[in-house]
């Protein structure tokens, strides 16, 4: 199983949620993609489910001596959080992270600038929100994103994902309220490996997928 490009990847996993949504199950809906790869899935999904497409903002945070090398992410207004294991194993604490987590804040905040372009950034006390990327691998960065929308008291929780790590998405449960996951295949590598076409997407790819959707 490979999808041929995002573009797909996201009209499957579109007509998934849509069967739930015609079950009751997703009233109110909001897609939140997290940028930048996610971003092509979601403007599918939200195009099905007739619902607002907007961002949330992940970053990782690396380690100071291996930037590659996640130790923990940060999305919107929340904490970081942090992979205590990889910590321990790394002899690192918090503290030593402290220039990494401000360097990877003032980026944060000048993507939700550039993506938002002024506009608020969306409610979601109450209302449906659906995380949405392009693969689940570690699920850090989704952890983080929940963990950050969690705290406005959203009505239901959704990640959904065409493709992701079975042992990753099992444990997104704790996170989220519903996890969407098409294929959870047991010898999962890398989320790029599951696509035909898998570039990355640049700031304009996202402004496009987002005015398009809000015109």
């Amino acid at each position: 199983m490979r999808f041929r490009d995002r573009r797909q990847a996201g009209r499957e996993l579109a007509a998934r949620l849509r069967e739930r949504q015609d079950e009751g199950a997703l009233p109110d809906p909001v897609v939140l993609a997290l940028p930048r790869g996610g971003v092509a899935v979601a403007a599918e999904v939200a195009r099905t489910l007739d619902a607002p497409l907007d961002v949330l903002v992940v970053r990782k945070v690396g380690a100071p001596f291996h930037e590659e090398f996640g130790v923990g992410a940060m999305a919107g207004d929340g904490v970081p959080v942090f992979d205590r294991d990889a910590l321990r194993r790394l002899g690192l604490s918090e503290a030593d992270l402290a220039p990494v987590v401000e360097r990877e804040r003032t980026e944060l905040r000048r993507r939700e600038q550039l993506y938002r372009q002024g506009r608020p950034a969306p409610e979601p006390r109450g209302r449906t929100v659906i995380v949405v990327d392009d693969g689940l691998a570690t699920g850090s960065t989704a952890r983080a994103a929940l963990r950050a929308l969690r705290s406005h008291a959203p009505g239901h929780l959704v990640l959904a994902v065409p493709v992701g790590s079975p042992e990753a998405a099992a444990l997104m449960l704790a996170e989220a309220d519903e996890v969407v996951c098409l294929y959870e295949p047991a010898a999962f590598m890398a989320v790029g490996q599951w696509y035909e076409e898998f570039d990355q997407l640049t700031d304009e790819d996202v402004l496009e997928a987002l005015h398009q959707r809000q015109t």
